[in-house]
């Protein structure tokens, strides 16, 4: 079977904060077919968020699907508190990049 990308199956992907110290990322899809077809690829696990996000493994607080609303959350520690020197994106509303290019 071929793989398609995240944007082609999801009708939404994005991240915000969830909190200051956390980045949380929702997917969420149009129809159950797409939701169940990412849910059953194992593609959503820790290891590919710790990945994408350059993050220990333990900062990967979880990844929760959930059917209701056809979605797959996951949340991670920041890397940087919200607001501190360093910090690129306040809002955590533009982390959600690496997750556009996952195959599924």
């Amino acid at each position: 079977m071929n793989k398609q990308k995240l944007t082609e199956l999801a009708s939404v992907i994005r991240s915000k904060n969830s909190g200051p110290y956390e980045l949380t990322f929702d997917i969420i899809f149009p129809d159950r077919a797409k939701f169940d077809l990412a849910v059953h690829s194992g593609v959503f696990v820790p290891e590919l968020f710790a990945r994408l996000y350059q993050v220990p493994l333990e900062n990967v607080l979880g990844v929760v699907v959930y059917p209701p609303a056809l979605a797959i959350k996951a949340t991670i520690l920041r890397p940087v508190v919200a607001g501190a020197v360093g910090d690129t994106d306040v809002y955590g509303a533009q982390q959600h990049g690496p997750l556009l290019d996952i195959l599924v």
